[in-house]
């Protein structure tokens, strides 16, 4: 499952065993990732304040400031690494395999940021810039200080009002899982717009969120015309 997790990460790792530190929670062994997170939240955090400086050369230190704090925050990494499938990937004791830690956000946030540190001491800077950039291709496209700090919901819910276009329902589609593990499926229908999306995640709460984010992914690829964020 490492080796498929490489493959989308698209990178190849000249010292592998970073990678597998990267992966492995604490509650499986000694040499768990926290070394490798602490280096990566410095690298996510200089990679992001560099991409929105280059972005938005008119916006001040505070609202670039509250923009970068919007996108490394553990929500938005959890949603990046699930859309890695990271959680396949992690090595976990197994108290934590039992519990759902392969879809806790914060599992998936920490070895995430380990995981960026681990390219980061592999490769370098350029490297490990690149590899963010790539997986927070949706997150940095969509970024604006303006709407950044806002939760997916949030934001969509004022986009369409702005537009007074009917808020989006949100339908519970599928629940599996053990009880203490249960994972959501929650579509999130704007009919107007003829567009639904469907996000995952171990609350409904949570789902709700994910599929909101893939809706307004969704409405910023599509042609500017006024159906666009």
């Amino acid at each position: 499952m490492a080796e498929a997790f490489r493959g989308r990460l698209g990178h190849d790792f000249g010292a592998p065993d970073l990678l597998a530190q990267a992966l492995t929670h604490r509650s499986h062994g000694a040499r768990h990732n926290e070394r490798l997170e602490f280096v990566g939240d410095a690298v996510l955090n200089c990679v992001v304040a560099l991409a929105l400086y280059e972005r938005f050369p008119q916006t001040d230190e505070g609202e670039l400031s509250r923009a970068r704090a919007s996108l490394v925050n553990r929500d938005t990494l959890a949603r990046v690494a699930r859309r890695l499938e990271l959680g396949e990937a992690i090595r976990l004791g197994e108290g934590e395999l039992k519990s759902g830690g392969a879809d806790r956000g914060s599992i998936l946030a920490d070895a995430l940021e380990a995981v960026f540190g681990a390219v980061f001491l592999d490769a370098g800077f350029d490297a490990a810039r690149r590899v963010v950039v790539a997986t927070y291709g949706e997150e940095l496209a969509l970024a604006d200080p303006a709407t950044l700090g806002k939760d997916p919901k949030t934001r969509l819910q004022e986009w369409l009002q702005a537009r007074r276009i009917a808020v989006p329902e949100y339908v519970v589609v599928a629940t599996h899982g053990e009880a203490h593990a249960q994972q959501f499926a929650v579509e999130c229908r704007i009919p107007s717009l003829g567009l639904t999306t469907q996000g995952e995640g171990a609350s409904r709460r949570a789902a709700e969120q994910d599929a909101a984010q893939r809706a307004w992914a969704e409405l910023a690829a599509r042609p500017a015309r006024g159906t666009s964020p």
